[in-house]
């Protein structure tokens, strides 16, 4: 699967760099063909940060559970992305509760974090819905929300979306940029949190991914106590 995914956008750009070199090309072809060169190349370069990015999380210890960090600043930096993506194209919400830290790791929670909102933006349509929400459940436990209304999942493709490279639409998802292993990155920071990620989803009604993280890792940043006049 790695073979194939890098050896497409390579021979892309091979076929386009062998065009340059042996063909006369007007002004407009040839920037196009840089532009489709530049595409391809963004393509594997987001192929090949992904890949490393799963080499270090299976390669690595767990992340501490006394390394607390703020939700709000992951949320900062996510939402940022998002709009980025959007360019406007979409009704976006962020809920990140009141003064929740995580203990872990934050390159990877970031990670995580975005590939879901990055993901529900990719597939939900122009003028569509993307709510991030936050919510600590009764056990203790947290979970991070991303709700879309896009197309929505067929349910026997649900228990096969966060393996390597898998796609429910192959082409669809090369068209809006995927890698076909952001799925896999936020299954594996879930589980080396202690969590899960958890997937519904209805054919017409849009999809919910909810990353949860277990009570140890969760905790309410701690108040400045007032001083008695």
């Amino acid at each position: 699967n790695v073979s194939h995914e890098i050896r497409t956008p390579l021979t892309v750009v091979a076929g386009f760099v062998e065009t340059m070199s042996n063909l006369p090309l007007s002004e407009v072809e040839r920037k196009r063909v840089l532009a489709l060169m530049s595409q391809q190349t963004q393509r594997m370069q987001s192929l090949v940060g992904d890949l490393l990015t799963l080499a270090r999380l299976e390669g690595s210890p767990r992340p501490a559970v006394d390394a607390w960090l703020p939700l709000a600043r992951l949320g900062a930096s996510v939402e940022m992305d998002a709009h980025g993506l959007s360019a406007g194209r979409h009704r976006t919400g962020f809920d990140w509760g009141d003064d929740v830290q995580l203990a872990g790791s934050e390159a990877e929670l970031l990670s995580a974090i975005t590939n879901l909102v990055a993901n529900a933006i990719r597939y939900t349509p122009e003028g569509g819905q993307v709510q991030v929400s936050w919510r600590q459940r009764v056990d203790g436990a947290g979970e991070i929300e991303v709700r879309d209304t896009g197309p929505g999942i067929a349910a026997e493709h649900l228990p096969r979306l966060t393996e390597r490279f898998y796609r429910v639409d192959g082409s669809r998802s090369r068209d809006t940029g995927g890698t076909g292993l952001g799925l896999a990155i936020v299954k594996h920071v879930a589980q080396r949190h202690g969590g899960e990620l958890r997937i519904e989803s209805t054919v017409g009604q849009g999809s919910r991914f909810t990353l949860v993280l277990p009570a140890n890792r969760i905790k309410l940043s701690e108040q400045t106590p007032s001083v008695a006049a």
